[in-house]
């Protein structure tokens, strides 16, 4: 576990530090759903959100960037009331809470923001550690991908 970790609105200054393990996490395809070959551009673009959407980030005392997430409407018009949100952690810092921390602060926020529930597109069978963290946090009634969609 972490001493100190902050869950703070990300910056465009975070973005080399989340693209350093976005990039890696993806190319491995093992735990995140995107083509393994995405540009650091699109990259940006797909994560980075404008309001409605949010991107966090989690960092520790000295402001490393441990691990991050965002949120957005999950559908526009009458779907907007869901949302949708995705996560990496640094697995040089896995297995320490950080993404508990990030889901935690995020069902929280997606409350705060109006939003009337959470739905996962895509959660990879072959990451048992999410599994475990969305159904510890309520997730229920779902299989992991491949399979139909992960709504809580």
């Amino acid at each position: 576990m972490l001493g100190t970790m902050l869950i703070r609105d990300a910056t465009p200054q975070d973005w080399p530090a989340i693209w350093s393990f976005l990039r890696r996490i993806v190319a491995a395809g093992e735990t995140f759903s995107w083509d393994r070959d995405i540009g650091e551009d699109q990259a940006r673009s797909m994560w980075m959100h404008d309001p409605p959407g949010r991107t966090v980030v989690a960092v520790d005392a000295d402001g490393a960037v441990l691990g991050t997430a965002e949120t957005h409407p999950n559908q526009g018009g009458p779907g907007a009331h869901i949302a949708n949100a995705g996560f990496m952690v640094d697995p040089d810092h896995a297995g320490r809470g950080v993404g508990r921390a990030l889901g935690e602060h995020v069902i929280a926020q997606a409350c705060a923001d109006g939003y009337r529930g959470m739905q996962f597109n895509a959660v990879v069978e072959t990451n048992t550690q999410a599994v475990a963290l969305w159904r510890s946090l309520g997730f229920e009634g779902w299989p992991p991908s491949p399979g139909p969609s992960t709504t809580r």
